[in-house]
């Protein structure tokens, strides 16, 4: 194990969910405290990196923005299997989005490593005028799925921190327990062939 490692987890984050709803926006407000209203939709795959403290623990946060379209979903089903933690992201001012969750849930079943974390966001909630889904009705499909739920605000800056906080405290809890019963001397992060160190995958789009 290397001794300059500058952290004491390294936790690998996806963003899933339709085009459109805001993941990109919320990956740019939590790694960069930023949001900008026009962005051109992400093309498969873009990565930001930002490392946060938990419980005096140095985290280190991976986190995997992917394209919503169809055309893109074979390149994003291949990134499932290395994440730790999903954050499923719909628009409540956009019920297909909404609906959609399920079939995004049913891919991270399918695709992605037995016991990931996972996590339902409901984006855009500042947007009370034009709400589609209620937040009530984010609650029940979150219970539904067995999975927490949260409603944020990457424009107004609600919710964010909040969330990726208590995903990537759920891993590091979920590393912990499967550590001290496993016993076995490994890396207490995931593998990653390589650190990309503290800087940005390209753009945020």
């Amino acid at each position: 194990m290397s001794s300059n490692r500058n952290y004491d987890f390294l936790i690998k984050l996806l963003l899933i969910g339709d085009s459109g709803v805001g993941k990109s926006c919320c990956l740019l407000r939590f790694s960069e405290d930023s949001f900008t209203p026009s962005f051109i939709t992400t093309i498969g795959i873009d990565f930001k990196i930002r490392t946060i403290e938990l419980d005096g623990k140095r985290v280190k946060l991976q986190i995997w923005d992917t394209a919503g379209q169809e055309r893109f979903r074979t390149i994003t089903t291949a990134y499932y299997r290395g994440a730790m933690g999903i954050l499923l992201v719909y628009d409540v001012t956009d019920e297909r989005s909404f609906n959609n969750i399920r079939t995004w849930f049913a891919n991270v079943e399918q695709h992605a490593t037995e016991g990931v974390n996972k996590i339902l966001i409901g984006n855009k909630c500042d947007w009370e005028e034009k709400r589609a889904v209620s937040k009530e009705q984010g609650q029940a499909l979150a219970d539904e799925l067995g999975i927490p739920f949260l409603e944020v605000s990457a424009k107004a800056n609600i919710n964010i921190e909040e969330a990726f906080f208590s995903l990537a405290n759920d891993i590091k809890k979920r590393i912990i327990d499967t550590s001290s019963k496993e016993a076995s001397g490994g890396s207490s992060g995931v593998n990653v062939a390589a650190d990309s160190g503290s800087g940005s995958g390209g753009k945020c789009c």
